[in-house]
């Protein structure tokens, strides 16, 4: 998996970023003061990505960078930082750093970035498998076109991305608050919970035989939704 350096010591903010990028498909190191991040710099290559924060008990994600930058490391890093003042987006973005976000952020908004940084650095993340099989429904990752015993679906792309979370978590409840972080698109396309429901009740129009009545799409009132494998 590609590995990703985080510099925080907000220990609330490194349990989600754990939760939310390994589940992405990423490693994730943590170092929680400006020092523990200098001593690793000697083996930076292992690391796709720098996430820094930026206030740290004995200094700031600014020096980090800029000791990045002077040993001509193009690393991408972004920025974590509760201060949204022009200011200090300046001096971050002049220390070398290539993105910048403000607390508090959308996961989803944080995974879509890193995703788009990864690309212009030519990082590609690998795919665990090509295809995506559950029971009668089959996705196809590379083609990014979805199945339903042999059918072809013809889905959107935030009816694709939905249907994809939920076959990945096959028999396990996705709560509303995850495919909300997740369903964030490349484009910053931003998905609300009134939007969620029409997306979860057209999905199911197109692979239920009575959406009424549904065996694939589950809904778990007060959770979210659930995936169940229904054989061929």
């Amino acid at each position: 998996m590609d590995k990703i350096l985080l510099l925080e010591d907000d220990v609330s903010l490194i349990d989600g970023l754990t939760y939310s990028l390994r589940r992405q498909g990423y490693e994730l190191d943590v170092v929680r003061t400006v020092a523990e991040a200098l001593a690793l710099l000697p083996n930076l290559s292992q690391y796709v990505l720098l996430l820094l924060d930026v206030t740290l008990p004995d200094g700031t994600g600014f020096e980090v960078c800029e000791r990045v930058r002077a040993q001509n490391q193009r690393i991408p890093i972004i920025f974590l930082t509760a201060s949204d003042e022009e200011v200090s987006i300046i001096r971050g973005l002049d220390s070398g750093g290539d993105d910048y976000m403000t607390k508090p952020f959308k996961l989803g908004e944080l995974c879509s970035r890193i995703r788009a940084l990864l690309r212009r650095a030519g990082v590609a993340k690998p795919a665990p498998s090509e295809i995506i099989q559950c029971g009668d429904t089959q996705i196809d990752l590379l083609g990014s076109r979805a199945y339903l015993d042999g059918r072809p679906l013809d889905l959107t792309g935030a009816e694709y991305r939905l249907l994809c979370l939920l076959v990945r978590n096959a028999g396990r409840v996705v709560t509303r608050d995850t495919i909300l972080s997740e369903l964030w698109d490349d484009a910053g396309n931003y998905v609300d919970g009134n939007t969620l429901s029409v997306y979860v009740r057209r999905l199911r129009e197109k692979v239920e035989a009575d959406p009424s009545h549904p065996l694939h799409l589950l809904t778990v009132r007060g959770f979210g939704y659930q995936w169940k494998e229904v054989s061929p």
